[in-house]
């Protein structure tokens, strides 16, 4: 652009479309009404351990922050770019799993639940940043290979090869959820990139004997398994544990709702008896205190998120960017309905957190900054001129 353009207030910048500004708007009540919830589901809890009542949202505050400036920054970004990218955020994640896990890292790793899933005091999560990973390396690979990818050896092995590391190094955390959740991402991507079916039933009985094997020797997977299909889930009873109590104590929690719920801080379940009731299962908080209405709502918006999401990768850009857009609503979306899924013991539990919701600052930072590149790539580069150059919601007459 020629410098007496720039004087006469000529600019080059995105306009988000109908689409994009929609996922805006859904975006923020989704996070405003995330962070209510969480003061409701943690204030007493954050007081039971000597911190004031407002120390996890203030915590979560901080996570908003930085996840509305990646927000900002991705939005303006041209999502086309994460192609290049997409190697060294590949080599990263996998350096960061395999961190994790290493004997003699105990001193950087955090062990949450028996699990060793975060760095530096649980700032960073690496499994996070590898399911970012995946949603931009996939698209790139796939594109790059075209209809090559409908051939076992050199169509599909790269693929293979690296879901099985990331999803090796997942499970040695253990965490099976987001071991599955890799390789279920991938799967989606591959599909609609125009894999062979006949492939994917390969490597999913492969996989799926793999991931049976590892849990049959976890613990923690068969009582999750056992909360789900045996009979003990009440309190008190013979097979009773842990992990039936909180699916047990979750039910309760939404039963106690009803049709409209007992009102915001008004619940009794996160007064202790439901365990991670910020986190795993903030739904059977919403369905305590808002009832039938405040899960359907819930639904009713990720499902929009959804409609939107989909929307924007149909008109997108450029077949990377249909992919990436793709990939990235269905991990927000498939991710909140499995949450509300377990809440309501339509699925055992997984541990996967309800985006915007739950607390977790490395998840709310994806999150947002996910949705940024979703609207980046729902909107258009134009030229403007005058004093609307720096409007992005002002349309130039054609």
């Amino acid at each position: 652009m020629t410098a007496p353009a720039i004087q006469a207030g000529v600019r080059e910048r995105w306009r988000m479309g109908l689409e994009a500004r929609a996922l805006l708007l859904v975006t923020a009540i989704l996070m405003s009404f995330g962070l209510a919830v969480l003061y409701s589901a943690s204030a007493l809890q954050a007081l039971s351990a000597g911190s004031p009542g407002h120390f996890f949202v203030l915590r979560q505050a901080t996570g908003v922050v930085a996840g509305v400036v990646a927000f900002a920054i991705f939005a303006k970004m041209d999502a086309d770019v994460w192609r290049q990218y997409a190697w060294p955020i590949m080599g990263i994640s996998i350096l960061l799993m395999l961190v994790i896990i290493l004997p003699g890292t105990e001193s950087i790793s955090t062990r949450v639940y028996g699990s060793r899933r975060y760095l530096f005091g649980g700032s960073i999560q690496p499994s996070e940043l590898a399911k970012f990973a995946i949603l931009v390396w996939t698209p790139m690979l796939l594109v790059k290979k075209g209809a090559m990818v409908r051939r076992l050896g050199k169509g599909l092995m790269p693929f293979a090869l690296v879901i099985g590391t990331l999803s090796v190094l997942a499970a040695l955390e253990p965490d099976l959820s987001v071991a599955m959740m890799f390789c279920l991402l991938m799967a989606v991507l591959l599909f609609v990139g125009g894999a062979r079916v006949s492939h994917f039933l390969l490597f999913g009985v492969v996989g799926l004997l793999l991931v049976g094997y590892q849990a049959s020797q976890s613990p923690y997977v068969k009582a999750r398994v056992d909360a789900f299909f045996g009979e003990g889930n009440a309190p008190g009873r013979a097979n009773a544990s842990p992990v039936n109590d909180q699916q047990y104590q979750s039910l309760v929690a939404v039963g106690a709702g009803g049709l409209v719920g007992v009102g915001l801080g008004q619940g009794n379940q996160q007064r202790g008896w439901l365990p991670l009731a910020y986190n795993d299962f903030i739904g059977s908080i919403v369905g305590e205190e808002f009832g039938f209405i405040g899960i359907a709502g819930l639904t009713l918006a990720f499902a929009l998120y959804g409609w939107l999401g989909f929307r924007i990768a149909r008109q997108a850009r450029s077949p990377y960017c249909t992919l990436l857009a793709i990939g990235l609503t269905f991990t927000t979306v498939f991710t909140a309905f499995i949450h509300l899924g377990v809440v309501i013991r339509l699925l055992p539990n997984t541990g996967l957190t309800l985006p915007f919701v739950s607390y977790g600052r490395s998840n709310l930072v994806l999150t947002l900054a996910m949705t940024g590149i979703l609207v980046n790539i729902g909107s258009m580069r134009e030229r403007v001129f005058g004093t609307t150059a720096t409007d992005p919601l002002v349309s130039v007459p054609s």
